[in-house]
């Protein structure tokens, strides 16, 4: 039995109405990996990452099997295909020759990825010859087309879904620009003719077709020779497809993880402008934290996922008990409601968003963001003319400087928010930001917290920088500036330490893939003589010629210090009577109190906050388990 089956005092963070979770329950992708096997892809090209030379097979295969990793972590809803083409052997639903469909046992062509999947990938270099082997599908002479085959194979194989609640691609990797290169005359126009007729029917059908394409040794790939046709480029943007061509396998990673991790919409709103006039909104989540999944238990025989449910049971009789009532405190009274009365209450918001006006953008000011924004755009797919209405919105908001106040919430979180006209920004003939409104969740009086005045005794002297601390503090910002800083160079190193343990142990592998943590210090940096004598001039300044650290810790101790350090004190004495190595092999770990297990936490400088699941998670991970 459920205890709030409505849903009426649910916490934000199990809230379905969330970004994060609408981002994750969103549409799906089908994804065709569709791989060039001629031997032009086994011809050395580069040396790649390890010195070694480096063929295009290779480096396609790298970043498939590299993407499969990442999606498997990031997006395990996704299902994925892999297609070799021009080879010798073949494997598909229609028997194509020329195209040979991998996967694995106990998997459906298209599936979800697997470690199985994955493993047997990474060794796919080592047989391919022996048991798919290379050649030319297309030869002069012969009627036979193999790219034909293969996007015939990859469209058969994207049939399951329908086009409205998934995302189909076809990922083609090929170093080959002209397919047809090697035939004439009317035979040649004929096969790119049905060639491009069968793309152009794949693209009718919702599946959209992406080239990854790999350059030759000392000669460029030509995107204008036929792919530029099969895609539908032309103008502007074969121009901006054109700097996308890699030839290394760093360039093909970094090219195929922007396909694969594009923008979602998260959701479809309908934006009321005035009585009558409504128009259509996409919305995309551009910031979300990332955290380890959730902890699932299995049953110890079966090892099925387990199910967790809550009843209510009479301490006098044992019986089962029917809630009928709920109530909340209030002002020491408890104040019962019945279901007709929860459900009026929670009527607050239809989810739709309300405009409510206009105010100019000096009004907005920074400390307003609650949470990350959400980037909207309009959609004419449900209501026809939304584009024109909204341009028209955007245009004269950017034109007049305002922004938009607007009422928009689920029934259970009601908010105000702000929406804020972006102009679009092109620069090194690509877009680096697209025109659209970013809806930013406003306070409301209640959030608003005033700061307090530490020095509000005027009697007191309130301390002051002197210019020479504030000359020495300004040579060493200057000293140790980051240039071009940007938060995307820097990746999680719990995340990337917690997915490792995950992927050598999903794979098993021997050793632990390495975790650079790009969050610690240049330590090389920091030795250079110029920026010593900045910090040395810093401290002298500020601390004077006698300081000594040593000395530092003898001074006025706080109380607050003295009571974390009597936690942590405690917390390593109690931590002590505990087997926590054994706890986790056995997995009794859930058989502890969230305080027990803060215990551990404490003890090993480690952050208690979060539930249960969260506080054996990190427990786990600090013991490497």
């Amino acid at each position: 039995m459920e205890l709030d089956p409505d849903d009426i005092f649910k916490d934000e963070e199990d809230d379905l109405d969330n970004e994060a979770h609408l981002e994750r329950a969103s549409t799906k992708e089908f994804v065709v990996y569709l791989l060039d096997a001629s031997p032009k892809m086994f011809s050395t090209t580069s040396q790649g990452e390890d010195q070694n030379d480096e063929t295009p097979f290779h480096a396609a295969v790298s970043c498939i099997s590299q993407s499969l990793k990442t999606q498997i972590i990031n997006s395990s809803n996704d299902e994925v295909a892999i297609c070799f083409f021009n080879t010798r052997e073949k494997k598909n639903l229609q028997d194509l020759n020329g195209v040979f469909v991998f996967n694995v046992a106990e998997r459906e062509y298209l599936d979800r990825p697997t470690a199985r999947l994955i493993k047997e990938f990474d060794r796919i270099e080592e047989s391919f010859m022996k048991e798919i082997g290379s050649q030319y599908g297309i030869m002069s002479g012969s009627r036979e087309n193999s790219l034909y085959n293969a996007i015939w194979a990859a469209q058969a194989l994207l049939r399951k879904g329908s086009a409205k609640t998934a995302d189909k691609r076809i990922l083609l990797f090929s170093n080959e620009d002209d397919p047809f290169g090697c035939v004439t005359g009317a035979t040649k126009i004929d096969m790119t003719r049905t060639t491009l007729q069968r793309a152009k029917d794949a693209q009718d059908l919702g599946i959209s077709i992406e080239l990854l394409p790999l350059s030759r040794p000392d000669e460029e790939f030509n995107v204008s020779a036929f792919y530029a046709d099969l895609m539908g480029l032309e103008g502007d943007d074969l121009a901006i497809f054109m700097p996308s061509v890699g030839d290394k396998l760093t360039d093909m990673k970094n090219q195929l993880r922007k396909r694969m991790f594009k923008k979602r919409v998260v959701r479809r709103i309908t934006f009321s402008i005035l009585k009558g006039v409504s128009i259509e909104l996409n919305t995309y989540a551009l910031l979300r934290p990332t955290v380890p999944g959730t902890i699932t238990w299995l049953d110890s025989i079966t090892n099925l996922p387990l199910k967790t449910e809550r009843s209510f049971v009479c301490a006098d009789t044992g019986a089962l008990v029917q809630p009928t009532k709920r109530f909340h405190p209030y002002k020491n009274k408890i104040v019962k409601f019945t279901t007709e009365e929860l459900s009026e209450v929670k009527r607050i918001s239809t989810g739709h968003l309300r405009l409510l006006g206009f105010k100019p953008l000096s009004c907005l000011k920074d400390y307003h963001n609650l949470k990350p924004s959400t980037f909207v755009f309009p959609s004419d797919k449900e209501v026809v003319g939304s584009t024109c209405i909204f341009i028209a919105l955007h245009r004269s908001m950017l034109r007049l400087k305002r922004f938009a106040v607007a009422f928009y919430g689920s029934s259970a979180h009601p908010q105000l928010v702000a929406l804020v006209a972006q102009d679009e920004i092109i620069a090194g003939g690509g877009q680096i930001e697209p025109p659209g409104m970013h809806m930013i969740y406003l306070p409301y009086s209640d959030d608003i917290r005033h700061i307090e005045e530490l020095h509000s005794n005027v009697t007191v002297p309130t301390p002051r920088a002197t210019d020479d601390q504030i000359k020495k503090a300004t040579a060493l910002m200057r000293r140790i500036d980051l240039k071009e800083f940007s938060v995307c160079q820097f990746a999680n190193p719990a995340l990337q330490r917690h997915y490792a343990v995950v992927q050598a142990l999903a794979l098993e592998e021997d050793e632990m893939p390495e975790i650079n943590d790009e969050t610690l210090p240049d330590e090389e940096g920091m030795a250079r003589p110029g920026v010593v004598k900045a910090v040395e001039e810093f401290k002298k300044s500020v601390y004077g010629e006698n300081y000594n650290e040593e000395d530092e810790g003898h001074g006025k101790v706080s109380d607050a210090s003295k009571k974390r350090k009597a936690v942590a004190e405690n917390a390593v004495k109690e931590s002590a009577n505990y087997d926590w190595a054994d706890l986790a092999d056995n997995g009794k770990l859930k058989d502890l109190t969230t305080v027990e297990l803060k215990y551990y936490l404490a003890a090993h400088n480690l952050p208690v906050g979060g539930k249960k699941e969260a506080l054996i998670s990190r427990i786990l991970t600090h013991m490497g388990k």
